[in-house]
């Protein structure tokens, strides 16, 4: 990372991404059915299609091993994800999502591509439209 400081311009455009995307994240989250952590959790184990114990989810997660194994109990209790014994620990246990919690985050995730379709729709035109797909690009070779 450059140890220069970026011009006051540059500065100012990012701040104004940041408060733009916060404001559009909280948009889609709301009427969201499953709790920010829950959803998180979900995601990892879905888009990885394995299995975590709860130190390994509160690692990659980045909060403390308590916190985790109440968010795995929580998410067990409503039957979104699973515990199974792990193979060589018997300490452990292995944290997969189930069919239901699979179809929770995906439900979740196609109501708020449906909710940012809908406002593109409405409220872009063709050419801010082209602009944005452009943009995405550009976004995704910010991190």
């Amino acid at each position: 990372m450059p140890s220069e400081t970026p011009h006051p311009d540059t500065l100012e455009l990012a701040a104004d991404l940041r408060a733009a995307l916060g404001s559009l994240v909280r948009a889609l989250r709301d009427g969201d059915d499953l709790p920010p952590n829950q959803a998180a959790v979900l995601g990892l184990l879905v888009r990885d299609e394995r299995s975590y114990t709860v130190a390994e989810l509160a690692d990659r997660r980045r909060v403390r091993h308590q916190s985790m194994a109440r968010t795995v109990a929580l998410m067990t209790e409503a039957g979104l994800v699973a515990q199974q014994p792990h193979p060589t620990d018997g300490r452990k246990q292995l944290i997969a999502a189930t069919e239901a919690g699979h179809t929770a985050l995906l439900d979740q995730r196609a109501r708020r591509e449906h909710h940012i379709a809908t406002a593109i729709e409405a409220r872009l035109t063709p050419e801010e439209r082209q602009q944005l797909r452009t943009a995405v690009g550009l976004l995704d070779r910010l991190h």
